[in-house]
């Protein structure tokens, strides 16, 4: 490890728009005494005269990581937008080196100056970093009376989401248009999500959306309406979907399988629990996999990862799970495999409707142990002029833990 004089190396600042005028009397010395200084282009224009060599980073930003690496032992500093550990650039760099090579001096983020712009309490906003991730992630936050603060990459972005706000029943909302935060060239302006955007947004820029409507928002609990979901028939219905993600038991950060994903209602709805978790789907239909792909992306979790083919061949492959479902494709040699690989304590809970496949499970809860389940549901249905319960089929469901 290279220091100097016991000091870190590297020294990730957070730059505004404002450049040196908004730094710390300790920013500006680290500027002073560097002798090397990484930044964007947009970063770079705002720097006074400098004794030190200005490198701009290129695109993407992780081509720039050997470059930087290569000055241990230099004193360097690398320009990052406002607070580099929120949505900033601090998470990309610090996993290349030790915690005694670098140290970090936050400026405001544009999150901070978006909320004092707008007079919104912060810890009240919800904070999403879309300037290089889909912008259909913005869906599950989409509900009547919540303040977004959404950062994205440059006007196109800002007309393309106004228009997935719209689509999705929100054009009431009111959008805040907030470029240049804290610089010369700072510009505020705030109107109806559904008017015609200025021609002239300028990047860097940020908005923020109070969200207004009667569309469809995405609930909270586990259960989404079917209606949520495009698909072919085979899907878990609501009722059961709901008692099945509650089986599962979903915590932050943990990842499922879905094995016979279907239209991928199970993993969608794993997804949304929390944004740090994973899901794999495993589908042997080639349609269905691409319309569960499809429902992911609809839903702001695309990144619900959809293996097509044979389950038994890919599970194989596949980083382990907390957490299986299976909806589809049950039999004996999926069992075996599944004990096979699987750790202890991974939670698996499996849905069953044939004779069969009752049988089977029935023949697992003796030998393994769990719990069984069969769930009758009935639903009120006209009988000529009157009512009556008409039946679905009864669920078996399996609950282990391996």
């Amino acid at each position: 490890m290279a220091e100097i004089n016991n000091t870190p190396w590297l020294t990730v600042l957070g730059w505004g728009e404002s450049g040196t005028e908004g730094l710390t009397a300790a920013s500006r010395q680290q500027l002073a005494d560097a002798e090397v200084v990484f930044g964007a282009r947009r970063h770079l224009r705002l720097l006074p005269p400098l004794n030190a060599a200005v490198r701009e980073w290129p695109v993407p930003f992780a081509e720039g990581i050997a470059e930087l690496l290569n000055e241990r032992g230099r004193r360097v500093v690398m320009l990052v937008s406002g607070d580099p550990f929120w949505f900033g650039a601090g998470t990309s760099l610090t996993p290349h080196l030790l915690a005694s090579e670098w140290t970090a001096i936050p400026s405001p983020s544009t999150f901070s100056l978006a909320a004092s712009h707008l007079a919104w309490p912060l810890e009240r906003c919800t904070c999403l970093g879309l300037h290089a991730k889909p912008l259909t992630r913005i869906r599950p936050y989409l509900h009547a009376g919540r303040r977004l603060l959404v950062l994205v990459r440059d006007a196109d972005a800002v007309a393309e989401l106004a228009s997935l706000v719209v689509q999705f029943g929100f054009a009431e909302s009111q959008l805040t248009l907030l470029e240049s935060l804290g610089g010369e060239n700072q510009r505020i302006r705030t109107l109806s999500m559904s008017e015609t955007l200025p021609s002239d947004i300028t990047h860097p820029v940020a908005l923020g959306i109070l969200v207004a409507g009667d569309g469809p928002s995405i609930p909270l609990t586990p259960g989404l309406a079917d209606s949520f979901f495009d698909h072919d028939g085979q899907i878990t219905k609501q009722p059961v979907r709901a008692m099945t993600l509650a089986a599962l038991a979903p915590k932050p950060g943990e990842r499922l399988w879905d094995i016979g994903t279907g239209s991928g209602s199970i993993a969608i709805e794993w997804l949304l629990a929390h944004p740090d978790n994973q899901a794999i789907g495993f589908e042997h239909h080639a349609e269905r996999a691409a319309r569960a792909r499809s429902n992911a992306q609809h839903l702001g979790v695309d990144w619900l990862d959809v293996k097509e083919g044979d389950a038994l061949e890919a599970l194989a492959n596949a980083p382990l799970p907390q957490a299986v479902f299976i909806g589809g494709g049950l039999s004996q040699a999926l069992l075996e495999q599944l004990w096979q690989r699987l750790p202890a304590g991974v939670r698996v809970v499996v849905n069953a409707v044939t004779l069969e496949s009752e049988a089977l499970l029935a023949h697992w809860h003796q030998a393994i142990g769990g719990d069984l389940y069969r769930l009758e549901l009935a639903i009120a249905a006209p009988i000529g002029q009157r009512r009556g319960w008409k039946a679905s089929y009864p669920i078996v469901q399996w609950r282990v833990v391996r």
